[in-house]
């Protein structure tokens, strides 16, 4: 079924140039960027991007880290594209990713893991706009 759903190549990741070696990767498996820019984080915004982990004890990491730098927020569009990107990404550990996907490839550890998906059609509902007015 064809899908949109929410990748954010992290602030590593553009530290470390690899945006298009994420996109290049991404469009291998057959998805299509229908939209994306480079904006920093606010506070604020990282807060109700991640509330879903607001009383985790890794939050308030998670919240300096994805506002410590740029990210690239794109969404792709494709048949079963949720799954599809997760499973381009691997583990959110890369120590525990599979050979060949970006976080293995490219991710030094948990915390910066290079890239963030959707991890489902709703929570891509939710996501989307908050980066894309209008796009889902």
């Amino acid at each position: 079924m064809k899908e949109r759903t929410l990748v954010i190549v992290k602030p590593d990741a553009v530290k470390n140039n690899f945006i298009g070696e994420v996109i290049r990767r991404l469009e291998a498996a057959s998805l299509k960027v229908v939209a994306l820019n480079m904006k920093t984080l606010s506070e604020e915004e990282a807060k109700i991007f991640y509330v879903v982990h607001s009383a985790r004890p890794f939050f308030n990491g998670l919240i300096e880290f994805i506002c410590s730098g740029p990210v690239v927020p794109m969404v792709l569009e494709g048949e079963d594209a949720v799954s599809k990107a997760r499973a381009m990404m691997g583990a959110t550990d890369p120590k525990k990713a599979d050979p060949g996907t970006i976080r293995h490839d490219l991710g030094t550890h948990i915390e910066a893991n290079v890239v963030h998906g959707s991890d489902s059609k709703e929570t891509a509902a939710f996501e989307i706009p908050l980066f894309f007015a209008g796009v889902l």
